[in-house]
């Protein structure tokens, strides 16, 4: 089976990448623009394999798109590819309507011009996976779940931009029979995760000594989700979810971001010993609130697994402190993603400098 994997040098996508070669099955095509959140060096396990190929191509490019798909003849698509950073989106919106839709239209325009010229078993087996987030929910009171029938209700420029990208692919399927599915998931964590999310941006923090922080009262609840779990969950669908159907992927584990940061703390503290910022608590740092914060995210993934067998394998507990040794054990990939761009300062404030 031969996939075009979007996005595949990113967090999720080399999740998935590393695993699908794994399997001597599979041939992947990794289609990234490496924009600043895109790693190569996430893939170096596997970049030597005959079958797996690296096309630095963008989404918003529709004539490299067109080559990709005509040199390669993928049997399927995995769809990864965004500006995925809330933060981010809140101080510089454009590019995620350009990527996030734009793109996402650009590449449901090719894959379906090169599904109408495909025949026989090919063309009866292809499907376009559409990897979406659950923040196009908005958010939940204290009870409740997001399922696949929850209104959509974004509250964020990149939340609106993947509502957006999700109902342009539900109108291919609906208007053109394009064979699609969609998947909504909730917070990954995990190793090889860009440092400006909670998880990794905290843990680097606390070991350089740095404030630790946390928005509002730290009181914003998140349903976390291994990424190896979410891999497998998204290799699943691919392969054998419903054509037309949506389903909800999330790790059953919530918790609000004031117990995450305290988590890695207390981790920190037993895993450096010697670390002269012991106790790591004490770096916490209380910040203005980011605009439009949801309270909170947790997923039903029932569907899934009732309908597929999907079950997270990772509690946070044990999840949690493999990331953390992760980051313990691979100093030198965290230092080259910090060379870069992003040097671990605060986005999405809301304002412009």
């Amino acid at each position: 089976m031969k996939i075009i994997i979007t996005g595949g040098a990113g967090f999720i996508g080399s999740a998935v990448i590393r695993q699908y070669m794994a399997s001597t099955e599979f041939e992947v095509i990794n289609l990234d623009a490496l924009t600043y959140a895109g790693n190569l060096e996430s893939l170096i396990e596997v970049e030597d394999s005959p079958r797996y190929h690296f096309e630095q191509v963008d989404i918003r490019n529709i004539k490299e798109l067109e080559r990709v798909f005509n040199q390669y003849q993928p049997d399927a698509v995995m769809h990864l590819a965004a500006e995925s950073h809330v933060d981010r989106s809140i101080d510089g919106p454009a590019d995620f309507i350009l990527t996030n839709i734009v793109g996402t239209y650009n590449l449901l325009d090719v894959a379906k011009k090169y599904w109408d010229s495909i025949e026989g078993d090919k063309k009866d087996h292809f499907r376009f996976h559409h990897v979406s987030t659950d923040e196009v929910y908005g958010d939940l009171e204290a009870t409740g779940l997001f399922t696949e029938e929850t209104s959509y209700d974004p509250s964020s420029p990149y939340s609106a931009s993947k509502a957006s990208s999700d109902h342009l692919v539900r109108a291919w399927h609906r208007t053109y029979g394009f064979p699609i599915v969609i998947t909504n998931c909730s917070n990954n964590y995990g190793g090889y995760q860009f440092p400006e999310k909670l998880i990794p941006l905290v843990t680097l923090n606390a070991l350089e000594g740095k404030p630790l922080p946390v928005y509002g009262t730290g009181e914003q609840i998140r349903d976390w989700l291994h990424v190896d779990d979410h891999a497998r969950a998204l290799r699943l669908v691919l392969e054998k979810g419903k054509t037309g159907d949506t389903y909800n992927i999330g790790g059953h584990n919530e918790k609000t971001n004031l117990e995450v940061v305290k988590t890695i703390c207390a981790l920190l503290d037993k895993l450096v010993p010697d670390s002269p910022h012991i106790p790591h608590e004490k770096l916490i740092t209380y910040v203005t609130d980011r605009p439009g914060h949801d309270i909170r995210y947790a997923i039903d993934a029932n569907k899934i697994a009732k309908d597929l067998g999907w079950l997270p394998e990772e509690t946070f507990e044990t999840g949690i402190e493999k990331t953390i040794n992760w980051y313990l054990q691979n100093a030198e990939w965290c230092q080259h993603v910090q060379d870069g761009s992003y040097q671990r300062e605060r986005l999405g404030a809301g304002e412009k400098t």
